[in-house]
């Protein structure tokens, strides 16, 4: 058994079914394994769509993506995937060939350092100089991605340890990674701290991230909320954890959450935050945010507790098991006024748009009222993100998949591509801006190869909205580098790529096209014209500034 063989071994061991990936030289061997594998090797168009890929796949299947491209061009072409997965705490192993060792550090053809390229955003990276490590390395790079809090791991492998021989690789090592031992129960004086406050509260919101997703621990968030009556808002990456279509749900705080959510947070005495970071997109001005709230925070990171905003009760562990601990303590509802406060909140500034005209808004929320019970939803990047993230009315955790903490155009046709793999008998929609999809377009390819029945529906408003957006707030409406003066025939490229194509220009025809094309059992591509002057903003608080958003003042 030689080094790939060892390691595509070690893979199956560790539940590996498909590798998203791009041959070069540095990995032939591996390519060359594959061969007698039962791994299934996805071939996409760029190696970003391989790290893009193997998210959205780790975000539908529960468990580490894994992506491989050769050494220097195609390691440094995931860069900005696995930044992407290390942001938003995503799973994934990224295995990268490397020049024979003899050759590291001399500058060789197509050599780079990508582990110290991506040292600062990979929980952990390696550089396998010895054949009989790839099996501990392997093992360990599975672990230390999908415990504690998730993320990339890197495993660079020069390509002659790829080709040698090894004795001793036919063994499944132990694990025992000296100071990595995540925390995952909640200290019991804590929670029994944070069930007195949410008693006493008498303004109370439960504010959660992707921590929520990413711990499975969507069913105890709404036995907590329901139990003790508190409103639940999210972030971008915790759409879904609790179903949007309740009473109880605020949908998402932040620059560009809803104008109820951010006003409850600003009037609440008590914010529950779980598996958030207090990112700068959920809380604007820091030191503004929630002023009259007493902040809990559970987290499974203890560097996130503190880090951004003031906590008065820090609990680190796994939001699940937390969650299970203090509903255990059952805090009772004390709150009926605040719950009427919430209500006429919503009643009073709820979302609009213009309904006279054909908008993005419109089309996303028809697609939620067609699909949500049983869609995943990808989304590039831009105003189309926000609208899906306002308009779709999520009821699934883990269903919406969109790039948030690296806001990383291009990542949502790849990351559908990784979500129908995981999921080949649902339906995969992917929301897209005619900015975002040109970044990635060519993964369109790949899709088709692997015969993926994607919905993809396409906003075209001729220009880079959400920048252009920016300019029309900040830069007195003076555009610049936003204009998108040529765009190619989409309905040209759907044919080139063997696409079912549908156009959308009034918005009469939008019920039945969306129908028909969801009920088309390939993959489509619906094209959606838009006008470049629509804004996220105006269609939720009335056309005011992003700070008033933000601050609710």
């Amino acid at each position: 058994m030689n080094g790939a063989q060892a390691l595509l071994k070690c893979l199956e061991e560790n539940g590996v079914e498909v590798i998203f990936g791009y041959p070069g030289g540095s990995v032939l061997p591996i390519y060359d394994a594959l061969l007698e594998s039962p791994i299934r090797h996805i071939l996409v168009r760029c190696e970003q769509g391989a790290a893009h890929a193997a998210n959205g796949f780790a975000r539908a299947a529960g468990k580490p993506g894994v992506c491989l491209a050769t050494s220097g061009p195609g390691a440094t072409n995931l860069v900005t995937g696995i930044a992407n997965a290390y942001m938003d705490s995503i799973p994934m192993v990224i295995i990268t060939g490397q020049v024979p060792t003899s050759m590291v550090g001399t500058d060789a053809f197509q050599e780079v350092d990508i582990t110290g390229i991506t040292m600062p955003i990979t929980k952990h990276n390696y550089l396998v100089k010895d054949v009989g490590d790839i099996p501990r390395v392997v093992y360990e790079a599975f672990h230390i991605a999908s415990t504690g809090r998730p993320g990339p791991v890197l495993i660079d492998i020069p390509k002659d340890v790829l080709s040698a021989e090894c004795s001793r690789c036919g063994e499944k090592p132990a694990i025992d990674i000296r100071g990595y031992r995540p925390n995952v129960k909640g200290h019991p004086s804590q929670i029994k701290n944070a069930a007195k406050l949410i008693q006493e509260a008498k303004r109370p919101v439960i504010m959660v991230g992707g921590g929520i997703i990413l711990a499975n621990a969507a069913q105890e968030l709404t036995e907590l909320a329901l139990s003790a009556q508190i409103p639940v808002t999210t972030t971008l990456m915790g759409i879904g954890a609790f179903p949007e279509t309740h009473p109880l749900s605020l949908g998402m705080v932040g620059m560009h959450g809803t104008p109820y959510a951010n006003r409850a947070v600003s009037q609440a005495d008590l914010l529950i935050g779980i598996g958030v970071r207090f990112g700068d997109r959920a809380t604007g001005n820091v030191a503004k945010f929630a002023r009259d709230a007493k902040i809990i925070h559970i987290d499974i990171d203890p560097a996130e507790i503190g880090k951004n905003a003031d906590i008065d009760v820090p609990i680190v562990g796994d939001a699940r098991l937390v969650l299970q601990q203090l509903n255990q303590l059952k805090p009772a509802p004390n709150h009926a006024e605040w719950l009427e406060q919430v209500a006429q909140l919503k009643a009073q500034n709820p979302l609009k748009y213009p309904k006279q005209s054909l908008t993005a808004q419109y089309v996303i929320e028809k697609a939620g009222d067609m699909t949500r019970d049983q869609a995943w939803v990808a989304t590039d990047v831009g105003q189309h993100q926000i609208w899906a993230a306002l308009h779709y009315k999520f009821i699934k955790p883990g269903r919406f998949v969109t790039s948030a903490g690296l806001g990383t155009m291009g990542y949502g046709l790849p990351a559908a591509n990784g979500l129908q793999t995981a999921r080949p008998d649902d339906m995969v929609i992917l929301f897209t801006g005619d900015g975002s999809i040109q970044m990635q377009m060519q993964e369109l390819g790949t899709a088709r190869q692997e015969n993926l029945p994607l919905k993809i529906i396409l906003f075209n408003n001729n220009a880079l909205g959400m920048v252009r957006q920016l300019q029309h707030f900040y830069c007195g409406k003076r555009y610049s580098g936003v204009k998108l003066t040529f765009n190619p025939s989409f309905e040209s490229i759907a044919a080139a790529y063997g696409i079912r194509y549908f156009a959308v220009t009034r918005l009469e025809e939008v019920e039945a096209t969306l129908r028909e094309a969801f009920a088309h059992p390939g993959i489509v591509l619906v094209e959606v014209m838009t006008d470049e002057n629509d804004m996220v903003y105006p269609t939720v608080l009335g056309g005011k500034g992003l700070d008033e958003i933000i601050l609710c003042e």
